[in-house]
């Protein structure tokens, strides 16, 4: 490790969605902040990440994309070619990267062996150079049950056993444990580290802008489904509950994601032309302003989303979504059960008056810092923190080294 210009190295392996890619550019973008010399290089297959701002000293190598089919499977999503040579093309990019890049720390997001194992040889690589191995958890996986039997197809735990060195847990202890009910080997546990949930702030971009005020003077209930492709049920059951009203709402202002179906987004669209008091916006990387201004939010309950409920501290609405995974459900549920918000099922979709009920009710709760919640925000302190200590821990490591030498 040079001690001027330390490395760090973050997967993620993005197949579908856009929590994966904030939840790591998050981290590196908190991380060059507190380290003046630090340099973060993020691998991702996600579509649109050259979308998003990056910090100085914050750079990303765009790998071939992936999309999950229904049944489970992954295709590649632009090449021609199938998904086992995009997947050997993944990898090489992967390993080769890491290995001309060389850093202090690898931190891999969610999937500890990557999409279909592409980044077992660089942990592999890796491991015999001295780099720190971090995998990286939200604080839900899945069912446990579910979560069990994955990984044990995908063989996870000599890696958990043998590679990693440590287990983040990115959210706080005592709410979510992520490996509930997983029968791990001696000492993994040992591992894991509950950093508390990552917050998030206004970009700099947007510190001097005048803050968004979608209907003028009026304040309004922000509806964000994340990145979409999943969030058709949930959007039109809040416009459902505008078309059909029955007593007064706040204004609301709907961010599609850019992953929610053409199709759909345009029939949004349209039905939205007869509602005086309901906006759609298809898009926005920075999405943090429309939150702050916001009186009060609906959500589905994946990770990213929940962070900025709590970074921005609003009243939230959860309608999280059951299948494929049950992860958005069980934080939702735990998160309810702690005071931190309301959940409305989606079993109960399309019931209008529901919805209208919750949306009615929604601006007048508390907001999730009254729940009282210990060491509920403070993962990007405790990250950097943790940074700190391996690369000095590092740094004194080479000095014994050239000492024997």
């Amino acid at each position: 490790m040079s001690s001027n210009s330390p490395k760090i190295l973050i997967y993620s392996h993005d197949s579908f969605g856009l929590g994966h890619l904030r939840r790591c550019r998050a981290i590196a973008q908190s991380l060059v902040g507190d380290f003046k010399t630090l340099s973060v290089l993020i691998l991702s297959g996600s579509p649109i990440i050259g979308s998003f701002e990056f910090r100085s000293r914050v750079d990303f190598v765009r790998i071939p994309g992936v999309i999950k089919l229904r049944n489970g499977e992954y295709t590649p999503l632009s090449l021609h070619i199938n998904i086992d040579h995009t997947l050997a093309i993944r990898s090489s990019i992967i390993e080769h990267t890491a290995k001309v890049f060389d850093p202090d720390i690898f931190i891999v997001d969610k999937e500890p062996l990557g999409l279909r194992g592409e980044v077992l040889p660089t942990l592999e690589a890796l491991k015999e150079t001295g780099t720190r191995l971090v995998l990286g958890l939200r604080d839900v996986m899945d069912d446990p049950s579910v979560l069990k039997e994955e990984w044990d197809r995908k063989h996870v735990y000599p890696a958990l056993k043998d590679l990693y060195d440590e287990i983040w847990v990115y959210g706080p202890e005592g709410i979510c444990d992520p490996l509930e009910g997983i029968d791990l080997p001696a000492g993994v546990r040992d591992k894991l580290r509950y950093t508390g949930y990552l917050r998030r702030e206004l970009p700099n971009s947007a510190k001097d802008k005048p803050a968004p005020a979608p209907f003028g003077e009026e304040p309004y209930i922000l509806v964000t489904p994340g990145g979409g492709g999943d969030g058709v049920e949930m959007v039109d059951w809040v416009m459902r509950a505008y078309e059909t009203r029955q007593r007064p709402l706040f204004p609301a202002l709907i961010v599609l994601g850019p992953f929610m179906p053409a199709a759909a987004a345009e029939q949004f669209s349209e039905r939205a032309e007869h509602l005086r008091d309901v906006e759609i916006i298809r898009f926005t990387p920075q999405i943090e302003p429309y939150l702050a201004n916001a009186t009060a939010i609906v959500g589905m309950g994946g990770y990213n989303t929940f962070c900025e409920i709590l970074s921005f501290n609003k009243p939230t609405l959860m309608v999280p979504r059951v299948v494929p995974r049950r992860e958005q459900a069980i934080r939702a549920e735990r998160a309810e059960e702690n005071g931190l918000l309301k959940v409305l099922p989606i079993d109960r979709y399309p019931d209008p008056d529901l919805m209208a009920e919750a949306l009615s009710a929604l601006p007048d709760m508390a907001p999730p810092s009254s729940a009282g919640v210990d060491n509920l925000m403070g993962g990007l302190e405790a990250i950097s923190t943790r940074v700190g200590e391996i690369l000095e821990e590092q740094l004194a490591a080479d000095d014994r080294k050239l000492v024997n030498f």
